[in-house]
């Protein structure tokens, strides 16, 4: 299992699951949501996605560490500002997020029923090993950012 860790990009893990999440929906029942209401969930999702994931993502450029998910060894700073302060992994978040409105639009219980899927792969193959690198690199600092601000919210 540790063979995975770090090894699957989390945008190409959210690209994937959107895929997986197109070829269930015509092949499974559809939720019975009224097409404005399908348009306002899959919009504010959308929209509530790109925000936080683009904070996180500035963030880490304002902090001039890297946005390689595949590299957290590689982080030159503890970023703990902006939408830091609320999430240790908004970009994360923010794919959530994306694939949530992307589940809204097709109207698929199924689809989104993938959702926690995603989650459980990204914090055992993606964010715990991230999480040990910033606790080898940051000790102490680390520790207390965990302590003050939760995984995903």
């Amino acid at each position: 299992m540790k063979a995975l860790e770090l090894k699957v990009p989390p945008l190409l893990l959210m690209v994937a699951v959107a895929g997986l999440m197109a070829l269930l929906a015509p092949v499974t029942p559809t939720l019975p949501l009224e097409p404005a209401l399908r348009l306002i969930g899959t919009t504010l999702a959308t929209a509530l996605g790109v925000t936080i994931l683009v904070a996180g993502a500035l963030a880490f450029r304002r902090a001039d560490t890297t946005v390689n998910p595949t590299t957290p060894e590689a982080s030159r700073q503890l970023v703990v500002q902006g939408i830091y302060r609320r999430s240790r992994n908004p970009m994360y978040l923010g794919m959530l997020a994306l694939l949530l409105g992307w589940g809204l639009f097709l109207a698929s219980p199924a689809a989104l029923a993938l959702l926690p899927a995603f989650v459980l792969y990204l914090n055992r193959f993606q964010i715990q090993p991230e999480e040990r690198a910033l606790r080898a690199r940051f000790g102490a600092d680390f520790d207390r950012y965990c302590q003050q601000v939760g995984r995903w919210f």
